[in-house]
């Protein structure tokens, strides 16, 4: 039975079930409130989760749940203004944001995608967005106790016949030495030094865009050339997963060379750096190359330069270092007496 209680000249109803959470909304009217207290317990009694409209009184739009699922992220792991899920959110509030969620169907899905794809997104990079945004609808559903339809699960088999989601596969492009030459000078010229070197940081290093451009000068060790890079990506735990990495190949003469300007060592924005890099494999006509495919060609150097797979997990932070750790005690600054190769330099 529903509990309804007058509250400062309002109506609040309360309906309980064993087993079932808590349902409660405030009305201006006794009648109101008796009248969602009935609905909301009809749905119980039919096994029914009820409805986002009936519980918040409201149209629940795709926006207000990305608001939702921020919110809720705040109180474990926050989403950074650099990442990749930022990013995701954005676009699908852009273009998603005022359909009603409790509505949304297949065909809403597909537009979406073909919009993405002719933005340029990749089946890989649109399948992650349709996946964000399942997870979205199912976190908030189960925060709100409200019913949303699976209208991803739906949409997938459709999203697959017509190629617009698919798999990453693996990528093997890697820049030749005359493309990143190139691209250095390009970057050097329309954009200045410092986007330049943060690219061939990139190469010599393996690190990511938003790990290099999130390196303090506190961080350094010059005694051991060693820089902690703060939160790095984890499949477990980003937050507090602090790695010391080891500066090679000339990274450490390259971060010295840099100006002291404030408090970070590249003072750039990731995602500017991804603009200004993919602008300028455009512009010089050079196919298919990503800012990220650094770090793979920076992994590859390493191993072809005769470092062990646990010397270049030490660099670029893969866990599965994990596997030799226990058999074997190195120490990051000891990687500085390892074989060295070339870079493009500055001209």
């Amino acid at each position: 039975m529903a509990s309804i209680v007058e509250v400062k000249g309002k109506w609040r109803a309360l309906v309980r079930r064993k087993g079932h959470p808590s349902y409660c909304k405030t009305f201006t009217t006794k009648t109101q409130a008796e009248k969602w207290a009935r609905a909301i317990e009809a749905d119980i009694d039919r096994d029914l989760v009820p409805k986002a409209q009936d519980v918040l009184g409201h149209r629940l739009l795709v926006s207000d749940l990305i608001d939702r699922y921020r919110k809720l992220r705040g109180h474990s792991r926050p989403i950074d203004d650099t990442a990749s899920e930022h990013y995701m959110l954005q676009m699908l509030a852009a273009y998603l944001g005022d359909r009603d969620a409790t509505s949304l169907t297949p065909d809403d899905l597909v537009s979406y995608a073909k919009t993405r794809a002719d933005m340029g997104a990749g089946p890989y990079t649109i399948n992650m967005d349709i996946s964000k945004l399942g997870t979205v609808m199912r976190l908030v559903s189960a925060a709100l106790h409200i019913e949303l339809p699976d209208v991803v699960g739906k949409a997938r088999p459709l999203l697959n016949h017509l190629k617009l989601i698919g798999g990453g596969g693996k990528r093997e492009r890697r820049p030749t030495e005359d493309e990143l030459v190139r691209i250095c000078h390009q970057l050097e010229a329309k954009r200045g030094m410092v986007y330049a070197d943060a690219v061939r940081f990139a190469v010599l290093t393996a690190m990511r865009r938003g790990e290099i451009t999130g390196l303090l000068w506190e961080d350094l060790d010059a005694e051991k050339r060693l820089v902690m890079v703060r939160d790095r990506k984890d499949p477990r735990e980003k937050m507090g997963n602090d790695q010391l990495v080891p500066l090679l190949n000339g990274a450490w003469e390259l971060v010295q060379g840099q100006a002291r300007s404030g408090e970070r060592i590249f003072p750039i924005h990731p995602q500017t750096m991804s603009k200004y890099f993919t602008e300028s494999c455009r512009e010089l006509e050079i196919p298919d190359l990503h800012f990220h495919d650094l770090r793979h060609h920076g992994v590859s150097r390493l191993f072809e330069q005769g470092y062990r797979i646990e010397q270049v997990a030490l660099v670029s932070g893969h866990k599965s270092w994990q596997h030799l750790k226990r058999y074997t005690n190195l120490k990051p600054e000891d990687l500085h007496h390892g074989p060295h190769a070339d870079v493009p330099r500055r001209a």
